[in-house]
C-alpha cells in the first residue's frame, strides 16, 4: 500500500491536471447525480446506485464511486479492485486522501496558471501525444485481428510448422559438477557408458531404473519422463537430429568437454488447431499490424537524417535468428527437465 502511495501522486498529477483543465472550461453546476435525484419527484425515487453515487468532492469537482475507482485502475491495475477485495477503510481512505489531494493540487496549478509554464506544458503535450498514440494504436490493433477463417487458412498451409517431438534426453558426464579439473570419463569411456544404458533399455529396464542407476553412480542423467520441443525450440543442428529421427531411434546431439548428450525420439507428433490458433492469431494479427503501421509510415511522409540516425537496420528472419542460437541450447534444457527427473525418481 505504501509503494502504492508513493508512485500514485506523480502519476496522477498530469492525469488529474488534464481532467482538472477540461472541467475548469465547464460551466458550474450541479452534478448529474445530483440534478438527476432533484428532478425526480420524492414519491418515485430511487436508491442511486452505488457506482454513481458521488464519494469525493474537492471544490466544484466531484467524483462518483466509479469515477474514482476507475481513475485508480487506470494507473494501478489492482487500484480499481478496492470494493471487491475488501480493502480496509482505513487503507481505502488513504486512497481517497491522496487522491484528494493530487485533485487539489491540480486545481491551485490551474488557478495559478502553471499549466501555462513552458515545463508543464511541455509535459501536458507529451502525456496528450501519447494518449492519443496509444488510442490509435489500440484501434489498429482491433482492426488487425485475424478472423476465424484466416487462422484456419493459415494453420492449413503451414502444418508442419505445429510438428513437435516428445524426446529422452540421455547425459554422460565427463567431469563432474562442472569442474574444469581433467575429464573423469574419456570419449571413448563415455560412449562406451551411453551404449550400455542404450542395451539395458533395449532389454527391458526401466526408465526410472535407469535414471536412479545414473543418479546414484554420478555418471549422468536420464529422463523418466520425455520433453516436449516445439518446431522452432530447438537450434537447427538439434533440430535436425530429433525430427529425422524414427520412434525409439537414438540420435547424438553433442559431445564436448563435459559431456556426451544423446537423445531418443519417442514420439512426433502436430499440434491441433485449437492448440494452436491463439499462436496463429499473434502471428497473423502482428504481420496485420506491421502492414498498416507501415502504410500509415508511408502517407505519414516520414523522413529522418540518416547522418544523425543512421541507417535503417533490415529485420532478422527468424530462420536466421534460430541459427544463432548456441549449439549448448539443449543442454542448457537439461534445467527444463532435471526438477520433474528428480521428483519422479524419489
Amino acid at each position: 500500500m505504501d509503494s502504492f502511495r508513493t508512485r500514485i501522486a506523480p502519476c496522477l498529477v498530469l492525469a488529474v491536471l488534464l481532467v482538472a483543465l477540461g472541467r475548469a472550461q465547464e460551466p458550474a453546476g450541479p452534478s448529474s447525480a445530483t440534478s438527476s435525484t432533484n428532478s425526480t419527484s420524492k414519491p418515485t425515487k430511487k436508491a442511486t446506485p452505488a457506482a454513481d453515487k458521488v464519494v469525493l468532492k474537492v471544490g466544484d469537482v466531484q467524483l462518483t464511486r466509479e469515477e474514482f475507482e476507475s481513475g485508480l485502475s487506470d494507473i494501478e491495475p489492482q487500484g480499481g479492485d478496492a470494493e471487491e477485495k475488501g480493502l480496509p477503510d482505513k487503507d481505502r481512505r488513504k486512497l481517497g486522501d491522496d487522491y484528494a489531494s493530487v485533485l487539489m493540487l491540480s486545481q491551485q496549478a490551474v488557478a495559478s496558471h502553471l499549466d501555462s509554464s513552458p515545463e508543464v506544458s511541455h509535459q501536458l503535450a507529451v502525456a496528450r501525444m501519447q494518449v492519443l498514440s496509444d488510442a490509435e494504436f489500440a484501434s489498429l490493433m482491433r482492426q488487425a485481428d485475424p478472423t476465424a477463417e484466416e487462422i484456419a487458412k493459415y494453420y492449413s498451409t503451414h502444418l508442419s510448422d505445429f510438428d513437435q517431438v516428445l524426446v529422452r534426453r540421455l547425459f554422460i558426464w565427463k567431469r563432474k559438477d562442472n569442474s574444469k579439473d581433467a575429464p573423469v570419463l574419456s570419449v571413448e569411456a563415455a560412449r562406451a557408458r551411453a551404449d550400455r544404458i542404450r542395451q539395458e533399455y533395449t532389454a527391458g529396464a526401466t526408465e526410472k531404473k535407469l535414471a536412479e542407476d545414473l543418479r546414484k553412480s554420478g555418471d549422468g542423467m536420464f529422463d523418466v519422463e520425455p520433453l516436449v520441443f516445439p518446431l522452432g525450440e530447438l537450434s537447427p543442428h538439434m533440430e535436425k537430429v530429433a525430427f529425422s529421427l524414427k520412434p525409439g531411434e537414438w540420435g547424438e546431439v553433442e559431445d564436448t568437454p563435459a559431456a556426451l548428450l544423446l537423445i531418443q525420439l519417442v514420439k512426433r507428433e502436430r499440434r491441433q488447431l485449437g492448440e494452436v490458433s491463439s499462436i496463429i492469431e499473434k502471428e497473423l494479427q502482428a504481420q496485420k499490424m506491421q502492414a498498416l503501421l507501415g502504410d500509415l509510415k508511408k502517407k505519414a511522409g516520414i523522413w529522418m537524417d540518416e547522418q544523425y540516425f543512421g541507417t535503417a537496420v533490415a529485420p532478422v528472419p527468424d530462420a536466421q535468428r534460430r541459427a544463432s542460437n548456441p549449439p549448448s541450447e539443449l543442454r542448457k534444457s537439461a534445467k527444463k527437465g532435471e526438477n520433474k527427473s528428480d521428483e519422479q525418481q524419489k
